[in-house]
């Protein structure tokens, strides 16, 4: 199905769907009567975002987000660049942050220290994918999709260099597309 960037694909497009209803499911029983505000982190989460938004029972507002600690590299700088903030101050609100990869931490720890400091009523961390073996920052996700290894993902939102996005698995990118 995919050309030689891909070298497998990693979580099918069925196995995302089912959890994706999964953790829906479960945000949905959490939150029952309360309203509950979405905040998608720009720009991988995009599509993760939209098929949880669906997949939540209840009353959902919804925010985005822009950080980077990346530029145009593969590895953290290890410094945090605010690059979008959110549209509607949170204070008293149920925020939940959704991710698309919890990689070494200092991106979204930034953006729950931030977050925080703006007195939400509650703030939790949802992301699809979860790389705990990559850590810098000790960090916790609170509602994950799957734990991977430290592989090269790309799919369902996840780029690299703004490519292979639009790809509905989570795939394993090619070594060769990104050796030096």
């Amino acid at each position: 199905m995919y050309g030689k960037e891909i070298k497998k694909v990693l979580i099918s497009k069925e196995d995302i769907a089912k959890r994706v209803a999964e953790i829906g499911e479960l945000i949905s029983k959490e939150y029952e009567g309360e309203r509950i505000t979405l905040v998608c982190t720009l720009r991988g989460a995009c599509v993760f975002f939209a098929d949880l938004m669906r997949a939540i029972k209840g009353d959902v507002e919804i925010d985005f987000i822009a950080a980077s600690s990346y530029g145009s590299g593969m590895s953290t700088s290890g410094e945090v660049k605010l690059v979008k903030d959110l549209s509607e101050p949170i204070k008293g609100k149920n925020i939940i942050v959704v991710e698309d990869i919890i990689d070494t931490g200092v991106t979204l720890s930034y953006l729950k220290r931030l977050l925080l400091t703006r007195e939400p009523k509650s703030l939790k961390i949802c992301s699809l994918l979860d790389k705990p073996s990559r850590r810098k920052v000790e960090f916790k996700g609170d509602y994950i999709g799957f734990e991977i290894e430290n592989e090269f993902v790309v799919g369902y939102g996840l780029d690299f260099d703004q490519k292979l996005r639009h790809y509905p698995d989570v795939c394993v990118l090619a070594p060769e597309m990104y050796a030096e």
